[in-house]
């Protein structure tokens, strides 16, 4: 009987510490999104104006993706990332409060991500990880009900600065459906409507805090009395979360307010720092607008320096070996605040400087060093961490590919990439399909085309829709199939047939 009891016992360390390590094998994952941060506004992607070297040092030892996408602006941008999906499937294709036009020529977007659609933190939580959603959320509106009507016949409005009418309805029950404690998320910290932190003030970007400064004034961040400045908060949020939660499968979402505008300089030396600083002749940045660039420096500055705190915070509690690590951005920059001679246009547009964005993985002892000019885009991070946790059983529709293969240097085949905006804001409706070097652009309610080859002309300055008409032609057959097939709506007086 003694022998028999201690088998039993045996059998039980050994099956019992096998399930943990089944369990442990499930990697930590943190997604760390900035918002407006440009594909060119950090050193590993060429900056030589402002100073990333903590973000720099880091990329040296993960994989960099030197064509990453996304949206060109940060509402579709998040909903396509947190849903998987395109955005003819939710009808979110623009920030509602920035589009132009009228019905006729013009889908014009959601705001609030319908319940329908699951997001990524559902299926995480299900396969038993603690998640937390930090910083810029945006994918609800200020008045969900609102859009139970569609197609609206005029954009989406949003309450003026400082108006807290909204807020008591948002936290109830039906509202809360839409926010990330209601999508799968366990805790929320600074996720609400809002586009920029500068809302809670009655001013809004004219206030001196522009809500980067405490008091943050945002409903959903509880203030403490050594609350400095709003990214430090959020990485203050993020580590305390880990530190919680590190003996079991974490999914850290960090998507930092900064540096959206309003530019708000994180401190006077930094910011002193930047204004007599040498611009750089081949990014161009530094010479123009020199007072805001300045000051979106020193928010770049910070970010570099919290991204810092989590890696080292990961080292000091050993979680780095099991803990994979994502940085990228929602767009590329707001042209007010910052410049690239290397790229054409900028938040809003269209073109590589809207959608194209800084983006590496870092996995360590995992995942060797190098560089993927792969293009990926923002879908492909929800089937990416379905594929990280294991889960071989969510049957909702997604639009990515998991690029776990790449991490892998494993075969990876190429596959276009496809973008519906269905709305007017610096560019009028269109779609467009990047494949291999080439990027097609065809507009909605005109048909006309733009054809660039990125490997050639990455500026894309000359449009060869005419000149290679076999390639459009090809391009263009691929584009109108996906349509077709997915039944994509477009604008009521667009001449196109799908």
């Amino acid at each position: 009987m003694k022998i028999t009891g201690l088998l039993c016992v045996y059998l039980f360390i050994l099956f019992g510490c096998k399930s943990q390590n089944n369990v442990k094998i499930k990697p930590n994952i943190i997604f760390i999104m900035a918002d407006d941060l440009g594909w060119q506004d950090v050193g590993f992607m060429g900056s030589n104006w402002f100073e990333t070297p903590n973000l720099d040092t880091i990329a040296k030892e993960s994989m960099v993706f030197t064509d990453a996408y996304m949206y060109p602006t940060c509402s579709p941008s998040r909903t396509a990332l947190l849903t998987g999906k395109q955005s003819f499937r939710t009808g979110v294709y623009n920030v509602p409060v920035l589009e132009k036009g009228d019905s006729k020529h013009n889908i014009f977007s959601r705001w609030t991500v319908g319940l329908e659609h699951t997001m990524y933190a559902k299926p995480l939580k299900d396969a038993g990880y603690k998640s937390i959603h930090l910083g810029k959320w945006h994918v609800v509106g200020p008045n969900p009900k609102e859009e139970t009507i569609y197609p609206f016949k005029k954009p989406l409005k949003q309450p003026a600065n400082g108006n807290l009418n909204w807020l008591q309805e948002h936290q109830s029950a039906e509202i809360h459906q839409y926010y990330p404690t209601g999508k799968g998320f366990d805790e929320n910290v600074g996720g609400t409507w809002w586009g920029d932190p500068a809302r809670g003030y009655d001013k809004g970007y004219n206030s001196v805090s522009g809500g980067y400064k405490a008091p943050f004034k945002n409903p959903f961040i509880e203030d403490k009395k050594d609350d400095e400045w709003l990214t430090d908060r959020l990485t203050d949020e993020a580590i305390y979360f880990i530190k919680r939660n590190e003996n079991e499968p974490f999914f850290v979402n960090l998507h930092y307010y900064a540096p959206h505008r309003p530019t708000v300089p994180r401190s006077k030396a930094q910011y002193q720092k930047f204004l007599n600083k040498t611009p750089d002749a081949v990014t161009g940045q530094g010479e123009k607008r020199l007072e805001e660039i300045a000051g979106y420096a020193t928010m770049i500055a910070s970010i570099d320096e919290n991204v810092k705190r989590i890696f080292d915070f990961l080292d000091e509690q050993g979680l780095r070996e099991n803990t994979i690590v994502i940085f990228t951005s929602d767009n590329g920059f707001n042209g007010l605040q910052s410049n690239t001679n290397s790229l054409r246009g900028a938040k809003g547009t269209i073109y590589e400087g809207g959608i194209r964005v800084p983006a590496f993985i870092n996995w360590k002892g995992k995942l060797a060093a190098g560089i993927s000019e792969t293009p990926i885009c923002g879908m492909d991070y929800f089937p990416t961490f379905l594929d990280l946790a294991q889960i071989k059983n969510y049957e909702g529709v997604l639009d990515g590919t998991s690029i776990v293969p790449l991490l892998k240097n494993e075969s990876f085949k190429e596959r276009p990439l496809f973008w519906h905006l269905a709305s007017t804001y610096k560019n009028p409706p269109c779609s467009i399909i990047r494949k291999g070097d080439w990027k097609l652009i065809q507009f909605l309610n005109d048909g006309k085309l733009e054809l660039y080859n990125l490997k050639n002309d990455l500026k894309e300055t000359e449009n060869l829709a005419d000149q290679n008409g076999a390639k459009t032609s090809e391009l263009l057959n691929e584009l109108m199939q996906w349509r077709k097939t997915n039944n994509v709506p477009l604008p009521p007086v667009s001449k196109l047939n799908f």
